[in-house]
């Protein structure tokens, strides 16, 4: 197995997911940038009987959290509308892009905890223990906190379906 190979045949999976943390393109694209060097000068610290892509998902949380640590220290704080890039947004029908705006919507309002989760689980497709090992978690914490996730996701929901008008006779 050729590493830088394999490596690169994950970009695509590593801009996903740093585009789901982050929210914003460029922040994301510098994240998998940052993210891809670490892997390079690290690589004798991959364990090949693992996954790849696993351990890269490790490598971009950790750099995405120290981020957001040091962002924290210096006082920046960021808004939902700084996140929104309307050239990415899809064009969906009008049902569709109001089921997904309610998705999007809730799963902003989940705790970072959670959210992480959720996203690795069900957009990622990852094992709980891949994640486990991606956010240095037990199983059963991942099991919690995605349990909790789709709790949370669907009272939210569940709440955004309530027609905001009332029928007048």
């Amino acid at each position: 197995m050729n590493f830088r190979a394999d490596l690169t045949a994950e970009i695509p999976y590593l801009r996903r997911f740093a585009r789901a943390l982050t929210g914003d393109p460029a922040l994301a694209d510098d994240l998998v940038q940052d993210c891809i060097e670490r892997a390079l000068v690290k690589a004798h610290l991959y364990d090949p009987t693992r996954p790849l892509r696993a351990w890269l998902y490790a490598v971009l949380r950790n750099i995405h959290v120290s981020g957001l640590r040091r962002e924290r220290r210096a006082g920046i704080v960021k808004t939902v509308d700084d996140l929104s890039d309307p050239e990415v947004m899809l064009k969906p029908t009008q049902e569709g892009e109001t089921l997904l705006l309610q998705v999007a919507s809730a799963l902003d309002r989940l705790p970072d905890q959670q959210r992480e989760v959720m996203i690795l689980v069900a957009v990622e497709d990852m094992s709980y223990r891949d994640v486990a090992e991606i956010i240095g978690v037990p199983v059963g914490t991942v099991m919690s906190r995605l349990s909790r996730a789709r709790s949370a996701l669907r009272e939210l929901i569940g709440e955004g379906a309530k027609p905001s008008l009332r029928r007048v006779k």
